[in-house]
């Protein structure tokens, strides 16, 4: 019997094949070839290679379409801004937080500090007849300050290349914010000063600063700085070294929270305190015994009579 037909074939699509410098979905280039197309910004995947085995070479970069060109990346849309230029202040600061933040390892050491006493002390001594100036807790710090560095001298210092300095005297640099920027004027001598004359000063400084009245020498120098944002809100914080001083205290607000006294839990007014000391001249052991000072003479406020 006749054999039936053999039945046609149904028609395919082929496959495209792939060029012959491609291998396993890697592009087969030679290094100069790769580093011809990244400077003309080609993609080596759309050249076709005419070396050994479709290898693309440097005649095949010199010679490609333009199509070849890799696709530029999406450039994500700017929004809307207003360019404001820095001022000379602006730039001095940032200069100085720069070199403090990359030149010196900072260290970091926090207390709790109950305030019952020293608000009850406050209160008392604003409502003294002839107070003339009401004194804030920022002027108990300063003064604190000033007596916590009399009995530690080895947080009074500043680094130097040939030397540790130690200073003779307490003079407290208090951070204020003013328009643009930041300054930092000083209550010099702060620990034989009273603190009602640390609270005039400390008020008088602040107004000219903002005011922009201050001379160079009551805001240049200074022994050791004070950082408060307490009256913002701001439980804790740290701050960055002011040069060339070698530690600044980061004052928080005080807030009720409870603690526990002898095994009983009540409630408290407490302020975190958070030191920041130059780790090449200040110890960790001395940053916690200054501290710890400190917060000895804030919780029993008869030490400001000492």
């Amino acid at each position: 019997p006749t054999p039936p037909p053999t039945p046609a074939s149904v028609p395919t699509s082929a496959p495209i094949p792939a060029p012959a410098s491609m291998k396993a979905g890697r592009v087969i280039a030679s290094p100069l070839a790769r580093r011809l197309a990244a400077e003309k910004g080609l993609d080596l995947a759309a050249v076709t290679g005419t070396g050994p085995k479709g290898r693309i070479v440097k005649r095949d970069i010199e010679g490609a379409a333009p199509g070849a060109q890799a696709p530029a990346a999406p450039l994500s849309p700017m929004p809307e801004f207003e360019a404001v230029p820095h001022t000379s202040m602006r730039k001095t600061i940032a200069r100085r937080l720069t070199e403090s933040a990359r030149d010196i390892p900072h260290f970091n050491v926090s207390v709790d500090v109950q305030l019952g006493s020293l608000l009850d002390t406050r209160k008392r001594l604003n409502a003294l007849d002839g107070a003339e100036q009401k004194i804030s807790v920022n002027d108990f710090v300063i003064k604190a300050i000033a007596l916590a560095l009399a009995r530690v001298p080895a947080c009074n210092v500043s680094y130097t290349d040939e030397a540790t300095l130690f200073h003779q005297r307490a003079d407290i640099s208090i951070a204020v914010s003013i328009d643009g920027g930041l300054i930092t004027p000083i209550v010099k001598d702060a620990g034989n000063k009273s603190l009602a004359v640390i609270a005039r000063e400390a008020k008088a400084l602040a107004e000219r600063a903002r005011a922009g009245e201050l001379q160079p020498d009551e805001y240049e120098g200074g022994t050791f700085t004070i950082s408060n944002m307490g009256m913002m809100g701001v439980a804790s914080f740290n701050s960055i070294i002011n040069l060339p001083q070698a530690a600044i205290l980061s004052v928080g607000a005080g807030a009720l929270r409870p603690v526990v006294t002898t095994g009983v839990l009540s409630t408290a007014t407490v302020m975190t305190l958070t030191l920041a000391v130059d780790h090449r001249c200040i110890d960790g052991v001395t940053a916690a015994e200054f501290i710890g000072e400190l917060k000895a003479i804030l919780e029993e406020p008869l030490q400001f009579m000492l």
